[in-house]
């Protein structure tokens, strides 16, 4: 067994053409389980959307919704300082 405990259970009602079209991807893939297979395609989607993961040491706070929360180096700035959507990032 990995070392990576998983203390939250998703639970998701598929109908049958989702849970086809995800046995094929996962097959296609040779991803162990369907878990694991939903895993990476979130993993893929997040990264798609432009979320990557926290640096250490970010806080929660740092990945607000409504805009509200403080500037976070892994969400608002890239390697120029520059926020991502080439407005200056909040002071």
């Amino acid at each position: 067994m990995s070392d990576l405990m998983r203390g939250e259970r998703l639970q998701i009602m598929l109908t049958k053409e989702e849970l086809d079209a995800l046995d094929t991807w996962r097959f296609q893939k040779r991803m162990p389980s369907r878990a694991a297979a939903i895993r990476e395609l979130l993993k893929r989607g997040l990264v798609a959307e432009g979320f990557e993961l926290a640096e250490i040491g970010s806080k929660s706070g740092d990945f607000g919704v409504t805009g509200s929360s403080s500037p976070a180096p892994t969400r608002d700035k890239h390697d120029g300082g520059e926020a991502r959507d080439g407005a200056e990032p909040a002071e």
